[in-house]
């Protein structure tokens, strides 16, 4: 039996509040109340993590280079296999102990928190171990599918608990396509920072390297990317219809809203990419999410309820 940890749950929500607002409020205002102050360690945690790897936040012996960060994101995952085993390790970090709490507090057998959590920490040791390494269009595919299964589990797990939710495929559907827009939105500043969001398969077969951001044939893969997250946000909005509860359901079109956003912003600009997009964080995006939001709420629902194959159709870009 795991001692109870009694962890400020006000650190977790400063994390998250200085992370993304956007998150902290759609915690604070959505999440089911008994769930809220995990949801909140849930997302610091992994903030943290993340932030560790990145070396935004600094450990001393374990920050630097890549055998630090891995034997950091190593004791990690050591420590959430142990926290399942009943067996809490001493000389924790503080934020350590916001996953010992969450381990705590899983008392359901395959929960979706269990799912965020072994998800999430998988896809944290890939981009550990990614830096200066290109990738495969398979772990790319991997990536990507592993991310949406920990963030769409998340959402179900923490907002609408007790209200089925939609059980196949297509679930995954809406964050997958926020996960690659997000990866085109960074993929000029990842480059900078040693991540390479272009599977070497590609790279290898138009003879370009992953800082050949304005030319032809990154721009076309651009553009099959864009293609292929519309779809995937069509068949998500499809799912996100089919959820009982309001609260959830609004969350989902919240979340998807900024990344479809996004969208429109890259091909505005013809599939070229730049490093920032101040303008996202503007009135006018706000007001087109918000709109975004209430269109879906009372849209009709499709029919369509089952995943399918999305095969990017050839688009012409112009050259510039």
């Amino acid at each position: 039996m795991m001692k109870n940890i009694n962890l400020d749950s006000n650190i977790a929500a400063s994390i998250t509040k200085a992370a993304s607002k956007q998150t902290y409020y759609t915690i604070r205002l959505f999440a089911d109340r008994d769930r809220a102050a995990d949801a909140y360690r849930a997302y610091g945690y992994f903030r943290w993590v993340d932030d560790v790897i990145d070396g935004e936040v600094s450990l001393g012996e374990e920050s630097g280079s890549g055998v630090e960060r891995s034997a950091f994101v190593n004791r990690q995952k050591s420590l959430l296999e142990s926290c399942y085993r009943g067996e809490v390790p001493n000389n924790l970090r503080a934020e350590e102990w916001m996953l010992v709490e969450l381990v705590c507090h899983d008392i359901e057998k395959n929960s979706g928190l269990q799912t965020y959590l072994r998800n999430m920490m998988d896809v944290m040791v890939f981009d550990a171990n990614r830096r200066g390494q290109m990738i495969s269009q398979a772990e790319l595919f991997d990536y990507s599918h592993k991310l949406a299964k920990a963030v769409t589990e998340a959402l179900y797990y923490f907002i609408g608990h007790d209200d089925p939710s939609p059980d196949h495929e297509a679930r995954y559907m809406a964050v997958t396509a926020a996960h690659i827009t997000h990866m085109l939105r960074d993929a000029v500043e990842d480059v900078e920072n040693g991540y390479f969001n272009l599977p070497h398969e590609y790279l290898q077969a138009r003879g370009i390297s992953p800082q050949d951001v304005t030319s032809q044939a990154y721009r076309e893969w651009v553009c099959e990317r864009v293609q292929l997250a519309r779809g995937y946000f069509k068949l998500g909005r499809e799912c996100t219809a089919q959820v009982r509860n309001l609260r959830c359901r609004l969350a989902g079109y919240a979340y998807t809203a900024r990344f479809e956003w996004m969208l429109k912003a890259i091909e505005r600009e013809h599939y070229c990419l730049r490093s920032e997009y101040p303008e996202r964080k503007s009135l006018q995006a706000a007001l087109w999410m918000v709109w975004h939001v209430l269109t879906s709420m009372f849209a009709l629902p499709s029919v369509k309820t089952e995943s399918q194959e999305l095969t990017p159709q050839p688009v012409r870009i112009e050259k510039r």
